[in-house]
């Protein structure tokens, strides 16, 4: 798969582009879009992820959301995209390189999700792939580092796909639905980073 890498100079520039998917910083253009996406999605994604609060669907909320994207993307801090299906150019879901840390570390923290209409169809595994890639050659993060629930099989396989490799389990990792709960833990190291010393 080849990935073509754009800067962002402007409102609504991909930052990776796929065979599939655009990958770029989600504006206010998106909200109905989001909240169509969500809304229809709830029941699917609420069991993986955790409790919303009753503004999750604002626009406020969402304007928040933006601005924090874009302010911690220019800051180097955490890149909080939407993916988007390029032959419709509809939005299909997220996916978030939070927890980014410089120096001994060069280590970020990913999360996603996917519309479940968009599940099962290898678009996910497309997009993780991508940001990989855009994490490995353009920021200079060779560690990534992911959490799933242990009976989120559709998760697991998906990040072995990407090589992803278990590391252990998370005890009360974090809070689904009001409960915490253990999480199955996976990192994806960059291979010249292996071994390596300084």
């Amino acid at each position: 798969m080849i990935f073509i890498l754009i800067s962002f100079r402007r409102k609504n520039k991909p930052l990776v582009v796929t065979e599939r998917l655009s990958i770029r910083l989600p504006t206010m253009d998106d909200y109905e879009a989001w909240v169509k996406l969500r809304r229809k999605s709830q029941e699917y994604l609420n069991k993986w992820e955790p409790e919303k609060t009753k503004e999750f669907y604002s626009k406020d909320s969402f304007q928040t959301r933006v601005s924090w994207a874009n302010k911690n993307f220019k800051m180097s801090k955490m890149v909080h995209l939407f993916l988007f299906l390029r032959s419709e150019d509809s939005l299909i879901g997220g996916l978030t390189l939070d927890n980014i840390r410089y120096g001994p570390f060069n280590s970020a923290t990913l999360g996603y999700w996917l519309g479940e209409d968009y599940s099962n169809s290898g678009l996910m595994t497309e997009g993780l792939r991508a940001m990989i890639h855009y994490a490995n050659k353009t920021l200079k993060v060779t560690r990534l580092e992911a959490a799933t629930l242990p009976n989120n099989l559709a998760s697991k396989r998906v990040l072995e796909k990407c090589e992803f490799k278990y590391e252990g389990v998370g005890q009360s990792y974090l809070q689904i639905n009001g409960r915490w709960r253990n999480h199955v833990l996976y990192a994806n190291v960059n291979i010249g980073r292996r071994g390596r010393t300084s």
